[in-house]
């Protein structure tokens, strides 16, 4: 169970700082080194790991994640290759910087959502992936047992016969034993 949830919170990291580089840099933020970007992951996945052992709150998310946003920043602002000239967010002023701290909120927003809605997600892809194989293999597997031939109808009695015969009527009085 460890390895499984140690998986998910590896890729979440991954996925997550990819996506956090991509909307800083976006933002106006100079791309930094692979190193730096190896470097965010295991804190990353090791929060994740630890949010992932038990269900969480939106609001409680959403706090770790604007702490992890916070700290994606000032991690990837440290490690920043050399600006280009008028596009790195330090020289930009207010709008830069507004627009920086908007990219990562909106990133901490998505972030949030994905664990919070994580986990239900996956139990239902697993479910269906498990009914999907159940229902191939029942498909696909052969017929051994033999269906007895249906019995022939009694020709003797007319249909209406035997269907009134079988119906049991609960209407009316009660019969005459019951009655006295």
């Amino acid at each position: 169970m460890h390895a499984f949830r140690l998986l998910r919170a590896a890729v979440f990291a991954v996925v997550c700082v990819t996506a956090s580089l991509a909307m800083h840099v976006l933002a106006g933020g100079s791309p930094v080194g692979p190193g730096v970007l190896v470097w965010a992951v295991p804190p990353t996945a090791a929060g994740a790991f630890l949010l992932a052992r038990r269900q969480r709150g939106f609001g409680m998310l959403l706090g770790a994640s604007f702490a992890a946003q916070y700290g994606m920043h000032l991690w990837f602002t440290s490690g920043e290759a050399a600006p280009v000239t008028g596009h790195e967010h330090g020289t930009g002023g207010l709008y830069a910087g507004v627009f920086m701290l908007l990219v990562h909120a909106v990133m901490a927003l998505l972030s949030a959502h994905w664990l919070e809605r994580g986990e239900c997600g996956l139990a239902m892809l697993l479910f269906l992936l498990f009914a999907s194989v159940l229902t191939l293999l029942v498909w696909r597997a052969p017929v051994t047992c033999r269906v007895a031939p249906p019995a022939a109808p009694d020709d003797r009695v007319p249909l209406r016969t035997r269907l009134l015969a079988a119906a049991v009527s609960r209407r009316g009085p009660p019969a005459l034993p019951l009655a006295i």
